[in-house]
C-alpha cells in the first residue's frame, strides 16, 4: 500500500499550501482511495478561504472529513472522486465519490464512499455534492407540474437546480443572473435566461441562490400572491436586510430556508443521506451538466488557484482539480 499522500491546507485566511501526509493503515472496514479529481465549491470554499465563517457557525460548517478548525489551519473540501485501491472486494477498483477534502490519497470508512455509476464519467462526478444540494432543495420546494418557477443566481448551485427543474413536465422556468455570461450556461442546460430587471414575474416558486441581498429582494418581488422563495444562499458573517414591511404580508408570501445538512422527514419521509447521494450520482448521467464545470487545474496549482477563485479573477462555476502522479509506481 502507498502510504504517502499530499493534502491542501488553508494555513490562514487567504493562504493555502500543500502538505505531505502519511496515511494510516486501513482497518478491515475502511478503503484507500486514490484521487482522480476534486471540485472546488466556489461559494462555500472561497468563503472559508477568505476566513468568512462566523464563530457561531464553526461547528455547523464542519465538513465530514475536515481537519483543523476555522479560520485555520484547516483542511476543507467535500467533492472528491477517486479509485478504491484497497478495501472490500466489492469496492476495490471501483470509481467512487466521497465528501473528502483535496488530497491525493486518503483512508475512509467504506460506508463513506458511493460508487459512481458506470455511465457517469469521473470528471463529471465531482458535481455530485452540488447536485445533491439541488435534489435536497427540490425535495423541500416540492414543485408541481405547470408551475412558474425562477432560479435567481446562476452559480454552481443555482445552475444545478435549474438543470433538474428543466426535466419537470410543464414547468415554465427561467434562470436569472446579473452576469450576462451566464446566458450561455443557461442555454446549454436548455433553460430560458434573463437579467434581473427583465425577469418574469407572477412566479409560483423562486429558488434563490445568488448569495446577495439584492438577489433575495428581487426574488420576493417576482412572486405571485402566496408564492414561495426557497433560500439556498449562505451568507457567512454578513447581515441581510429585506423589505418585509412592504407587500410581504398582504401578498402572503413565504420565505423558506433549505440546507443540505438535513434531509427533511416531512418533505421526504424515510429517505436517507445515502439515498440522496445515490440519486444525485444517477442524475449526473445527463451530459448537459458538463456545463457546470468551467475550468480545470492540476492539484499542484491549487494554492495559487484558490486566491484567484476567491477574488473573482478566475471566474468559475465548478473548478475541477486534476490529480496526476498518484497512481501505483
Amino acid at each position: 500500500m502507498h502510504r504517502a499522500a499530499r493534502a491542501f491546507w488553508l494555513r490562514s485566511p487567504g493562504h493555502g499550501e500543500l502538505r505531505d501526509v502519511t496515511l494510516p493503515e486501513p482497518a478491515p472496514d475502511e478503503v484507500v482511495v486514490r484521487a482522480l479529481y476534486s471540485g472546488v465549491s466556489r461559494g462555500t470554499e472561497t468563503l472559508v478561504f477568505r476566513g468568512g465563517v462566523p464563530r457561531s457557525q464553526h461547528t455547523v460548517m464542519r465538513a465530514p472529513f475536515q481537519e483543523g478548525d476555522f479560520p485555520g489551519p484547516v483542511k476543507y473540501g467535500y467533492l472528491s472522486v477517486g479509485v478504491v485501491e484497497h478495501g472490500p472486494a466489492a469496492l476495490t477498483g471501483r470509481t467512487v465519490f466521497c465528501l473528502y477534502p483535496h488530497q491525493s490519497r486518503y483512508v475512509v470508512p467504506a460506508s463513506a464512499v458511493t460508487v459512481v455509476p458506470e455511465r457517469v464519467p469521473a470528471e463529471r462526478a465531482v458535481l455530485a455534492g452540488t447536485v445533491e444540494t439541488a435534489v435536497n432543495a427540490l425535495w423541500d420546494a416540492a414543485p408541481l407540474i405547470g408551475d412558474r418557477i425562477t432560479v435567481v443566481g446562476g452559480g454552481m448551485v443555482g445552475c444545478a437546480v435549474a438543470a433538474l427543474l428543466a426535466r419537470f413536465p410543464g414547468v415554465r422556468l427561467q434562470l436569472v443572473d446579473a452576469d450576462p455570461a451566464r446566458e450561455a450556461t443557461a442555454r446549454a442546460l436548455g433553460v430560458d435566461f434573463a437579467r434581473p430587471a427583465d425577469a418574469l414575474g407572477d412566479r409560483d416558486l423562486v429558488v434563490h441562490a445568488s448569495a446577495t441581498e439584492a438577489g433575495l429582494t428581487r426574488s420576493l418581488a417576482l412572486l405571485a400572491p402566496e408564492g414561495t422563495v426557497v433560500e439556498l444562499s449562505w451568507y457567512g458573517d454578513r447581515t441581510v436586510a429585506l423589505p418585509l414591511g412592504e407587500a410581504f404580508h398582504s401578498r402572503r408570501l413565504t420565505l423558506r430556508g433549505s440546507q443540505v445538512g438535513t434531509v427533511s422527514p416531512a418533505a421526504r419521509p424515510g429517505r436517507t443521506y445515502a439515498d440522496r447521494m445515490a440519486l444525485a450520482l444517477d442524475l449526473l448521467a445527463d451530459p448537459a451538466l458538463d456545463a457546470l464545470v468551467t475550468g480545470e487545474s492540476p492539484f499542484e496549482e491549487l494554492p495559487s488557484v484558490l486566491p484567484k477563485l476567491a477574488s473573482g479573477e478566475l471566474p468559475a462555476l465548478c473548478h475541477r482539480i486534476r490529480y496526476t502522479g498518484t497512481g501505483p509506481t
